[in-house]
């Protein structure tokens, strides 16, 4: 599969953390996947995700590394680093509340985005692509709420 999308597959396949994204997905699947999501730049020390925004949005990281943290009286605490394959923004995604926390770029990221109405999209047209999709966001949810470190992250 040489496609836009080949970098994304080839960054989750490396993902060898306990929260990984694993759709089990056939590169025609990929390819579809990511007719539904737009690739973008993401500068270092941009922020992709504000706490307390009202956005649906999920986003998948080909490249760079995203810092997850929590502002609040006392400053900023980071809560996780994100790394290439990672997701976020999941948190949002599901419950339709604010963002629980701030996402930003440590340095240059590649990111993918995929819209509640893109995914709404999918799940018309591509009934068992959404599913397999949101079945392995529900493991990366569930495996970050029975790590209480990282149970603070979901976005």
């Amino acid at each position: 599969m040489a496609s836009a999308i080949q970098n994304l597959c080839d960054a989750i396949a490396h993902n060898t953390s306990y929260d990984a994204f694993v759709p089990a997905l056939a590169p025609s699947q990929w390819e579809m996947f990511g007719s539904y999501m737009q690739c973008f730049e993401l500068p270092a020390g941009q922020m992709l995700i504000n706490q307390g925004a009202q956005d649906r949005t999920l986003f998948f990281i080909e490249s760079g590394v995203l810092s997850v943290h929590l502002a609040g009286a006392q400053g900023q605490m980071q809560l996780a680093i994100l790394n290439p394959g990672a997701v976020v923004g999941e948190g949002a995604f599901f419950s339709r509340l604010p963002r629980s926390a701030n996402v930003v770029a440590i340095g240059n990221a590649r990111i993918w985005r995929l819209t509640s109405a893109r995914f709404a999209e999918m799940s018309n047209r591509q009934p068992t692509l959404a599913l397999e999709v949101v079945m392995a966001l529900g493991a990366v949810i569930a495996k970050r709420m029975v790590d209480r470190l990282k149970r603070v992250a979901v976005t």
